[in-house]
Formats: structure tokens, C-alpha cells, sequence
């Protein structure tokens, strides 16, 4: 079934499907980052020791760490758009390493903002990034709407591992969360 916006565009289930796929994704990526990292590593930057301390890490997690993640939601987007365009043709190389490969750097981000703020190493985010750039012959080869099924797909399986794995600590550090400190902050 089509539906016509203008004289220039058709709207298609595919067309449809890979806009909320992409919603998806754009999802993941929000709650991959404000479920409990960037909570946590604003505290650990509250109370770190004014000064250099606090600078170099706030320089570190918001400008170093942060551009990455960026490219990797803007390079991510360029896939997409790509896919919005030709649901069912295969994507070529550059709009195929774009998505998988944008969405694997936004990951490897999270990894060295994770490390450097709360000092722990996440093993299932880098296997996730390791696995979207392990993807990346196949969304060559793919239409293009199920490559973005995939990678959806995968970040859905990472929020729920890491949903149910974490599910206690998760608890717990919302529960610090909301809790004031003893000196009102």
C-alpha cells in the first residue's frame, strides 16, 4: 500500500518500517547513554576535586569522549537517510560502514567515557561495536531496511542484557540518585 505525501513521494510499508526502526535507534542510542553512565559520571564530576581533577575530566568525558559520539549518531544518520531512500536495494559501502560503523564508534565511546569516569570496562558495548563492524560486508549485500533491522536488533539486545544483567546495580544507583547527599546536593 502507497500513500502519496506529494507528487514526489510515495509512502511505502518499507518506508514506514525503516522510519521506525530508525526511531529504534535513535532510542538506543538515548538510553544506551542517560540509563545510568552519564548519571553516574555526573556525580563522580560533582564531586570531584575542584580544580585540575574536575577539569581535565570534564575536558576529557564532554569534549574528547563526546565528539566521537557524536560523529558516531551523525555518521549513523547518514545510513539511515540512505536507507530511507531505497528501503529495498543493498547499501553501498560508504552508507553500509556509516551506519554499522557510526553506530559501533558511538559504542566505543561509551566505552572510554565509562572507563574514564567510573573506571570500569564495558565488555558487552564492545562486543556489540565489535559485532556492528563485523556486519558491515553483509549490509553490502542486505537491502538496505533489513541492515537497519539488524542493527536495531542489536542494540535491543544490548539494552536488554545490559537491563537484565545490571537490573540490581541499576536499582541501586537510582535509588543513590535520589537520595540527597547529607549536605543537601
Amino acid at each position: 500500500m502507497r500513500f502519496g505525501i506529494d507528487a514526489q513521494t510515495d509512502l511505502d510499508a518499507g518506508v514506514v518500517t525503516a522510519a521506525v526502526l530508525g526511531t529504534a535507534v535513535a532510542g538506543a542510542f538515548w538510553w544506551l547513554y542517560f540509563d545510568v553512565v552519564a548519571l553516574v559520571a555526573e556525580r563522580r564530576l560533582s564531586r570531584a576535586a575542584a580544580g585540575r581533577d574536575q577539569n581535565s575530566m570534564a575536558r576529557d568525558s564532554y569534549s574528547y569522549l563526546h565528539f566521537p559520539m557524536i560523529a558516531g549518531i551523525g555518521l549513523t544518520a547518514v545510513g539511515m537517510k540512505r536507507t530511507l531512500a531505497h528501503v529495498d536495494d543493498p547499501l553501498q559501502l560508504v552508507p553500509a560502514v556509516a551506519m554499522l560503523g557510526g553506530a559501533a564508534v558511538y559504542l566505543f565511546a561509551h566505552v572510554g567515557f565509562r572507563l574514564r569516569n567510573i573506571g570500569t570496562f564495558n565488555r558487552q558495548r564492545l562486543v556489540a561495536g565489535i559485532l556492528l563492524l563485523a556486519l558491515i560486508p553483509a549490509g553490502v549485500r542486505l537491502p538496505s531496511l533489513a541492515t537497519l533491522a539488524i542493527l536495531a536488533a542489536v542494540l535491543s539486545g544490548l539494552i536488554t542484557c545490559e537491563a537484565v544483567r545490571f537490573a540490581d546495580a541499576r536499582s541501586r544507583i537510582r535509588h543513590q540518585l535520589a537520595t540527597p547527599e547529607p549536605d543537601g546536593s
